[in-house]
Parts: C-alpha cells; structure tokens; sequence
C-alpha cells in the first residue's frame, strides 16, 4: 500500500508539474485568432474557415475565418496585426513586400512570415457551354469577364494574362459565387477563375447547368510563362464532371502566413498540427493535398516565422537562418 500511494502521489505531482509546464506554455499564446481567407465560394474561404476550425478544435483556442478581398488584402491585414493568421499567393505577396500593394502604395509589408505551403493556384475560366465559347481564342470582344474580387490573385494577374493574349475585354468584379450567379445568369459571358481545385462555385454551376472549362493552348502556355511568375499545371479530368481530358493552365503558390511576432511556441504548434495530419486537412478541402511538408521548397518570396521555421528543420526541412525572420 505504502508503494502505491508513493506511486499515486508521485503520478499526481507529475500531473501537476506537467499542467504548470503546459500552462506556462501557453502563457503569451492570444486568446483567440482569426485567419483571412476571400469571398464565399471560392477555395480560401472553404480552406482557411475549416482550417481555423481544426486548430481551434485541437489547440483549444478560440478561433475563425474573416472574409477579405483575398491574398493582397490578407498580407495587409496580417502585416498590421489586424489579424493574426491568413491565407496568400506568392505572387501578390512579393508585390505587398516591395512596397508595390495596390492598397497601400509604398508600404513594405515586410511583417508578414511563412508557416507552411498550402496548394497551387491554376488559373482558368469557365463560360457556359451554350455561349460556344471553347477556347481563349473563342471570347470575342467586349467580352464580360469577372475576374473575382477587386483585389484578388485573379483580379490582379488575370486580366494582364488576357491582355498578353489578345482578349478584349470589360472587367467585373465580385465573389465567386456571385460571379457564378451572374454567368449563369447572362449577366457576364466568361469568368476566370483563379482558386485551389475543385472551386465550390465551379462545381455548384455545374450541378445547376452546362459549362466549359477552358484550359490553354501550348502557344497560350508558352506565353503566360514567359511574362508572369507562374508555372505549369494540369487541372486533372477527374476534378470536374465537365472535364473528360486533363485542362492544361497555368499556377501559382499559395501559403499560410502569420505576422512575425506572433509568439513562436504558438505557430510551432500550429504548424505541427497541420503538417502531421494531412488526412485531416484533405478532408477539409481536397486542394490540401499539397500542404504538405516537401513543398516548404515552393516559397521562395517570404521569410519564415520562427515557430514554423523550428518545425520544418527538427524534421529535415532545411530552412536556412538568413530566411527566418
């Protein structure tokens, strides 16, 4: 008996040291956090809420999703401290840290670190099936196009890539999912969409009617590559039911971001989270195939949090001092 009281006090103080650990831990961790995503109906949104659902659930600090006008809006945001996490794409986030942001002119937006790769973003467009709209080549001229939310990784790349093709255009802006309402509507003819795949709005339009998901041509490709920071990218058939042979476009990178100073033991367990369970993050959205730990390579435009940083190199992940915040 004498032994198992020892045993049961010494397991008892061990709790008690453990939970005092624990709580120390957590000591300068926020009480709560919110992550910017973008518009409904498009990938960020769907990503980012139930991605601040599965770590509030599991770190057990409070946590949500706010609707932003997407990446470049997000590095601002998170830049400020107005919000403590979101979501961007490296080509806006190079734009934001040289100080060449549409929203803030001149302002480097250089307090804004990597925590981990999230997923390609293929650019492509859609049109209704009955417009006979086939090809890139097909939009004629004076074409409505909606180009998401002023702001956006669309918005900001999508309508100089048409220019570099010769379309002709009148740019809107909106949600996706209004963009989806609004072609399926008549009231534009072509939306070009630049999200993680499947795009809720792409796959709730195709329940609702026909469409035609435009890929690029081998010239149009060759083109793009040439004058933007993308690379190439094969939509897979099997994405949409409107899809019977892969659509050949054209992606960038997006990240998780946090601002610098979040504390570090913080985005540490954050950034474990996410990496260790892929399986959970697929399940939050397909696109989330690729969040995982080798892609870390794929950023190449924004300095790494400490917290993440830790993370990556204790599992082999170089990530170089002169690249961490």
């Amino acid at each position: 008996m004498k032994l198992q009281s020892l045993l049961a006090a010494s397991f008892a103080s061990a709790l008690i040291v453990s939970a005092s650990a624990s709580a120390q831990d957590r000591s300068d961790w926020p009480e709560k956090f919110t992550v910017g995503t973008a518009s409904q109906g498009g990938t960020y949104f769907a990503y980012g809420s139930g991605w601040a659902h599965f770590i509030s659930e599991n770190l057990g600090v409070s946590g949500g999703a706010e609707i932003t006008g997407g990446p470049m809006q997000n590095m601002a945001l998170v830049h400020t401290g107005d919000l403590k996490f979101g979501l961007t794409t490296l080509g806006p986030a190079q734009e934001s840290i040289d100080g060449n942001s549409p929203l803030a002119p001149g302002m480097k937006m250089d307090n804004v670190c990597a925590i981990f790769p999230m997923y390609q973003t293929p650019f492509s467009v859609t049109a209704l099936a009955g417009s006979g709209i086939k090809s890139i080549s097909d939009i004629p001229d004076g074409a409505k196009i909606g180009f998401g939310p002023a702001g956006s990784t669309s918005d900001t790349y999508f309508p100089k890539m048409m220019d570099a093709l010769g379309v002709k255009y009148e740019r809107r802006n909106g949600s996706w999912s209004d963009l989806g309402g609004q072609l399926q509507d008549g009231l534009i003819d072509v939306v070009a969409f630049a999200a993680g795949i499947p795009i809720p709005a792409v796959s709730q339009l195709e329940v609702q009617t026909d469409v035609n998901i435009i890929g690029m041509t081998d010239e149009e490709q060759a083109k793009i590559l040439k004058n933007f920071p993308v690379s190439k990218f094969d939509i897979p058939a099997s994405t949409y039911q409107s899809l019977d042979q892969p659509s050949h476009v054209v992606s960038m990178w997006n990240f998780a971001i946090a601002n610098c100073d979040v504390p570090e033991d913080f985005v540490y367990e954050i950034t474990k989270l996410t990496m260790e369970n892929n399986d959970k993050m697929v399940g939050i959205h397909k696109a989330a195939k690729s969040s995982i730990p080798e892609n870390y390579s794929k950023n190449t435009v924004l300095p790494w949090h400490p917290g993440a940083a830790r993370w990556f190199n204790e599992h082999g992940y170089k990530i170089d001092d002169s690249q961490i915040k």
